[in-house]
């Protein structure tokens, strides 16, 4: 994601701060774990596909890879001012209502990418994949 910051004075040089996916995918999923009711984020198969060969090119540059299993950024550059859609696929507590849960992940997630990165993304679309009722009774 990039943002370009206004040239009030010709002679001052323009720059642009880019924030590459994987620090946007860190922050959601920091942000969503954080939320009453997720008991974890669950990765697809293409989630599943994309984490290893990012954790994989990380380790081989010798850094510590932020956990964003479950997380999927889409950044459309195309469009001025660039788009941000942020896809979380997660595990819900069969003690909670669901739909609670799914709406307080997207509050959480919008307030905590605008807080650390100023951008706001234009949709967060969250997908419960299971309900956890282990120790809710249920069995």
């Amino acid at each position: 994601m990039r943002t370009t910051v206004p040239d009030d004075n010709a002679r001052v040089p323009r720059f642009q701060w880019v924030i590459a996916e994987p620090v946007i995918a860190a922050v959601v999923a920091r942000a969503a774990v954080g939320v009453a009711g997720v008991v974890r984020l669950e990765p697809g198969v293409t989630g599943l596909a994309s984490q290893v060969a990012r954790a994989a090119r990380q380790k081989i540059n010798g850094l510590t890879p932020a956990p964003t299993e479950g997380v999927r950024v889409t950044v459309d550059r195309s469009a001025v001012p660039s788009t941000l859609r942020v896809s979380i696929d997660l595990v819900t507590s069969g003690q909670d209502q669901a739909a609670v849960v799914a709406q307080a992940v997207q509050r959480r997630v919008t307030r905590a990418l605008t807080d650390a990165t100023g951008l706001t993304p234009q949709a967060v679309v969250v997908s419960i994949m299971d309900i956890d009722t282990y120790g809710a009774g249920a069995w």
